[in-house]
């Protein structure tokens, strides 16, 4: 059985800048409030999304999409529902297949909902916020930022150490 304390909550927060070329990942430092062989590990209950943007009637003619992804491992691209290290994943869609601005933006999460009825937890000392877009830079949208909604837990030792190793 997994024993768990709870603590108040705290909020995280992190941002990635894209070129609207090239995957781009940075990580976040979670070894302040994570060690499994302590015993500790972080539960996300929320997860808010914010893209940053100053023009988005620059946006050229066509589809476009900005995604993001927070994973337990580094990558180099998006990776799909079924990779064991993603916790969470969204995007973006803009659509107009005639006049360029004059289009939709959509907001759709790829795994719902980002707010969890138990949370998600969390066992390794850094998680990773990966974005990928197309034409993200000429439409202004240069950021994608993230703030989670944590608590810090006290699993079982072996249970702490078994979540880590998972998520590696």
């Amino acid at each position: 059985m997994i024993g768990m304390a709870k603590t108040d909550s705290f909020f995280i927060r992190a941002s990635t800048n894209y070129n609207g070329t090239t995957y781009a990942q940075n990580s976040i430092d979670l070894g302040a409030v994570v060690d499994a062989l302590g015993k500790s590990v972080l539960r996300i209950h929320n997860i808010s999304v914010q893209w940053g943007s100053e023009v988005v009637m620059a946006i050229p003619a066509g589809t476009h999409s900005m995604c993001f992804q927070l994973t337990t491992q580094s990558q180099s691209a998006i990776v799909a529902a079924t990779d064991k290290s993603l916790i969470s994943s969204g995007r973006l869609v803009y659509s107009d297949d005639v006049t360029p601005g004059g289009g939709t933006i959509t907001d759709m999460v790829d795994i719902a909902p980002q707010h969890w009825t138990n949370g998600y937890l969390v066992g390794v000392e850094q998680i990773y916020l990966g974005v990928d877009c197309t034409e993200a830079t000429s439409a202004g949208f240069t950021a994608c930022s993230i703030v989670l909604e944590c608590t810090v837990e006290t699993l079982s030792t072996p249970a702490a150490m078994a979540l880590a190793l998972s998520q590696q």
